[in-house]
């Protein structure tokens, strides 16, 4: 019998003032201002690829990914989580994420089916996504960016 694993993933990242950049969450385009990074800066992505790499014991985004490699500059997160995907299903196989998104801004909620949708159609597994508020603490609570808890769980094949 397989031993399930799980992971937990972090990622936080301040807003830019580049009114171009594209603000995105899961790989959903959301108003206001994107997020500074040497990729798009998608703090679901990241988180879910931590976590997911946590629980296989496969190291971390910033190892796979470093944002000192100037062909990952602007690259879209959630083609970094498919790679991380896919690494992860050559031995494991995933059985869900579960992720809540910090903010202060923009609400979450009018974005959480797509969002979900999409990490689902990334996983090729269930993924569920809340947002919370941190009530004016901090940088967060400021709204001066977004912070992303992900976890995963993961069965060795």
């Amino acid at each position: 019998m397989s031993t399930p694993r799980v992971g937990q993933g972090f990622d936080i990242h301040p807003f830019g003032d580049d009114p171009e950049r594209p603000l995105m969450l899961a790989g959903v385009r959301l108003p206001g201002l994107g997020l500074v990074g040497h990729s798009d800066a998608d703090v679901v992505a990241h988180a879910v690829a931590d976590a997911l790499l946590g629980a296989c014991g496969m190291g971390d985004i910033g190892t796979l990914f470093p944002d000192t490699d100037p062909e990952l500059a602007g690259v879209d997160s959630m083609s970094l989580l498919a790679r991380v995907v896919s690494d992860v299903r050559s031995r494991f196989s995933i059985g869900n994420v579960d992720v809540t998104v910090i903010t202060e801004k923009p609400r979450i909620a009018p974005y959480r089916a797509e969002m979900c949708e999409r990490l689902s159609a990334v996983l090729d597994a269930p993924a569920s996504v809340k947002a919370k508020r941190a009530e004016s603490l901090g940088a967060i609570g400021r709204g001066e960016g977004i912070a992303c808890l992900a976890v995963a769980l993961v069965v060795e094949r």
